[in-house]
């Protein structure tokens, strides 16, 4: 048995949860998402409480569904947030609009389109903040800003993670 499939995911106030033709459904006060539902498992909703079943064999299904369940009532009541460092001189973010600017070292500035959905602040020129309801977006977005300037192991210098640990290297003796 799945562990993770097995426990119940609470449903805040406001936050209803559906299935319909084999796809899930939630709306929130933040927004509504919906995805593909396995047809091997079964939703039930009683008391603001959502357990899974799941027939016999289809374990990992259970807890996949249970995450991307929980995962989307987290979303669409509190909301999802990543964080990014930009550590090197004159490497700075600046969000505009709908597209976030970069300067990261290159010659020219890189311009990052920001899908609809999604919010990008930059409290500082050295931080960037991602927010929205879909949490496996939020962590495709980042993962395409740090791709821009890694942070190599050197320096240190690049996007990173926020608190992400970058390895250092000693340079080259003679």
């Amino acid at each position: 048995m799945s562990r993770v499939g097995k426990q119940p995911v609470i449903l805040p106030k406001g936050v209803d949860v559906r299935i319909d033709n084999q796809h899930l459904h939630v709306k929130g006060p933040k927004g509504q998402m919906t995805t593909p539902f396995h047809p091997s498992v079964s939703l039930q909703v009683e008391d603001g409480i959502a357990t899974l079943e799941w027939t016999e064999g289809h374990n990992a299904f259970g807890g996949t569904m249970r995450a991307l369940l929980n995962n989307m009532v987290h979303g669409v009541s509190v909301g999802f947030e990543q964080k990014l460092e930009i550590i090197g001189v004159g490497y700075r973010a600046q969000a505009k609009g709908k597209t976030l600017s970069l300067s990261l070292g290159f010659s020219h500035p890189v311009d990052y389109p920001v899908p609809e959905d999604i919010t990008i602040e930059t409290p500082t020129q050295t931080e960037i903040v991602i927010k929205g309801i879909d949490k496996q977006k939020i962590g495709q977005i980042a993962a395409d800003i740090r791709a821009y300037r890694p942070p190599e192991p050197y320096k240190g210098k690049g996007v990173r993670y926020a608190g992400e640990n970058v390895r250092r290297k000693e340079a080259k003796k003679k």
